[in-house]
């Protein structure tokens, strides 16, 4: 959903590459989940990711990796190889007005957490956009 989000408000941006990549090989191949594809489409946005697994050369090739909660974190801090390019950071350290830490939706029954999560993703997104992209070009 985040990548989503952040190529749709990065639109026309040529300087950006944008992607995203799971932490646990479980994810790997597999397509975003039918509740999140829905709100995007509520939003006029798509994805036709299919998730691949976080590699070393991540680290060293994005300026920017963004986890959703502490243990996300952990786990990217933990991957990354020295030295690394990228910083690492919570996402919704980037929504000024929300907790930092954007949950997980996929074990909830309905589509509302979804739609919650992609608010706080959303406002995470533009922030992020606005204060360290679009300032520095």
């Amino acid at each position: 959903m985040a990548e989503s989000v952040l190529k749709s408000i990065a639109r026309g941006d040529k300087h950006l590459f944008i992607d995203s990549a799971a932490i646990a090989d479980w994810n790997v191949g597999c397509s975003p989940e039918p509740r999140c594809i829905q709100v995007l489409a509520e939003h006029n946005m798509t994805s036709d990711h299919i998730t691949r697994q976080i590699t070393e050369s991540d680290y060293l090739e994005f300026d920017y990796i963004f986890g959703m909660d502490d243990y996300n974190i952990e786990d990217l801090k933990a991957g990354a190889p020295k030295p690394s390019k990228a910083k690492i950071l919570l996402l919704g350290e980037y929504d000024f007005n929300k907790p930092n830490v954007i949950p997980d939706p996929y074990f909830e029954r309905d589509i509302h957490g979804f739609r919650s999560v992609f608010d706080q993703i959303y406002r995470s997104c533009k922030n992020f956009y606005e204060r360290e992209i679009k300032v520095k070009s």
